[in-house]
């Protein structure tokens, strides 16, 4: 993209608010499913480590009632890492808790979505666990839901 033309073209990088979408799919996806829809997928490029699986720890912030001021909740272990495929698309992945395999997964995926088989991966691998995902997220709202109660108050007399 460029300010001239300001619609990127098929050589640079994909929009930030997909590849934000993308990536978190692949983060917050269960790692066998991720697995599963990989194999479902086929062989995977050849890549070239810039920075290999790092598991640490990040702190997580949170909201009062998600509008108030930002306040340190307590930290998460996460993992990331950093490849390049063959072709030079270039990939990151920070996932919870300490599963290497699935950063590396998510990386591979990344870098895989910025290259010219985007349509083919994002078919086989990430809109079946972006459905995965809500479909969960529907699950969990309905288990929530019938839990609900109704609290009212009786009219008294006096009006």
């Amino acid at each position: 993209m460029n300010k001239m033309n300001p619609t990127p073209s098929q050589d640079e990088a994909p929009d930030s608010a997909a590849r934000k979408a993308w990536m978190s799919v692949l983060a917050k996806s269960n790692p066998k499913d991720l697995n599963a829809a990989i194999t479902a997928y086929g062989a995977l490029p050849a890549f070239d480590w810039l920075r290999r699986p790092e598991i640490g720890g990040v702190m997580v912030r949170g909201r009062m009632g998600g509008t108030g001021t930002a306040f340190n909740l307590g930290e998460m272990t996460a993992t990331r890492c950093s490849l390049r495929l063959e072709t030079g698309e270039v990939g990151h992945a920070y996932v919870q808790g300490r599963d290497t395999r699935h950063a590396e997964q998510a990386a591979i995926v990344d870098a895989m979505m910025q290259g010219a088989n985007a349509s083919t991966v994002q078919e086989t691998i990430v809109t079946p666990l972006a459905d995965g995902l809500a479909s969960e997220r529907v699950k969990r709202a309905e288990k929530a839901a019938a839990t609900k109660v109704d609290f009212f108050t009786m009219v008294r007399g006096e009006d």
